[in-house]
């Protein structure tokens, strides 16, 4: 244990990284998935089809390659972004986006469809009857599978270990370098990290579904 107390201030680091790179992939997610949500509902095909190609490609293109992607063509390309942790959370953030726009997409089907009518008969246009009429309603809805997402997101930040970000992850690695028989006590410490994060997010959620539900 004693390599671990030598090392707490880069634990330390680590942690504070995984929780930056998490809220800031989260929040990137939040907004271009309700983005990419909406356009799938949309009446302009062409919005419709974009959003639609964006979740079936993301979704089913594996997270390691979204990051290569992201870390390594893009810059081939011209888009220069600044610094690891910018590009991991741009990775993340745009690969978590396609599973928070099946969220908000599967939300809004379970708002009544007269709820939208009577948008249309008040004279609303869709992005209107979207931000004022459905979306927030659907919103309530999609807080248990949100909170999925969320706990996925926050695990995958280990996949930034492998793309020069020091995270948890990254961190029991460079333990394990410096002392190979400490590998396990690194691991357990960051297993029990994860947990604080999962398990205390898991509880936030749990409180704000009981607040929508009391809100309906």
């Amino acid at each position: 244990m004693h390599i671990l107390l030598e090392n707490a201030d880069l634990l330390g680091r680590a942690f504070a990284m995984t929780v930056l790179l998490a809220l800031g992939a989260g929040t990137l997610a939040a907004v271009l998935g309700l983005v990419v949500g909406v356009s799938r509902l949309c009446p302009v095909p062409l919005l419709r089809h974009l959003g639609t190609g964006y979740v079936e490609l993301v979704r089913n293109t594996p997270l390691t390659i979204v990051f290569f992607l992201v870390v390594f063509v893009l810059p081939e390309l011209g888009v220069l972004l600044p610094g690891y942790l910018v590009a991991a959370t741009t990775a993340l953030g745009c690969y978590t986006a396609a599973f928070v726009a099946e969220a908000i997409r599967a939300g809004v089907y379970t708002v009544g469809r007269g709820q939208a009518e009577a948008a249309r008969a008040l004279g609303l246009s869709f992005s209107a009857a979207m931000r004022y009429v459905i979306v927030p309603q659907a919103l309530r809805a999609v807080v248990p599978p949100l909170a999925g997402v969320w706990i996925a997101l926050v695990k995958n930040t280990s996949v930034a270990a492998g793309f020069g970000v020091l995270e948890l992850t990254a961190a029991s690695q460079r333990i394990n370098f410096l002392d190979p028989a400490a590998v396990i006590p690194a691991l357990l410490w960051i297993a029990a990290a994860y947990l604080v994060l999962t398990l205390g997010s898991a509880y936030g959620f749990r409180w704000l579904e009981r607040r929508s539900a009391v809100a309906r």
